[in-house]
């Protein structure tokens, strides 16, 4: 059996986890960030009456459905990969911005 770990495997940092991401979640997530935030936001509110992250909820969604609907186009396109490098991604999203 093959044990050798993939270099593109990152190992998760939180001591209740002993799964390893499958993917580098910096790169393959645009909405990495945005899932960090919510979730430290969770952590640290315990009380879950309230809801006091509902608006990192809500920049999560805003920020997956953005990249859904550019991963849509640009394969409606033939544009590869479908999902744009890091690097574009800033671009893209100024684009969009000053677009509106």
């Amino acid at each position: 059996m093959d044990t050798r770990r993939d270099s593109n495997v990152t190992e998760r940092t939180d001591i209740t986890s002993r799964h390893t991401l499958r993917r580098n979640q910096e790169t393959d997530n645009p909405c990495y960030k945005e899932h960090l935030m919510s979730l430290k936001c969770l952590n640290s509110n315990p009380d879950k009456t309230e809801n006091p992250c509902e608006l990192y909820f809500i920049n999560y969604k805003n920020c997956k459905d953005f990249w859904a609907s550019v991963r849509r186009e640009r394969r409606s396109k033939g544009i590869k990969p479908y999902l744009p490098p890091p690097e574009e991604r800033a671009k893209i999203k100024t684009d969009f911005l000053n677009s509106r």
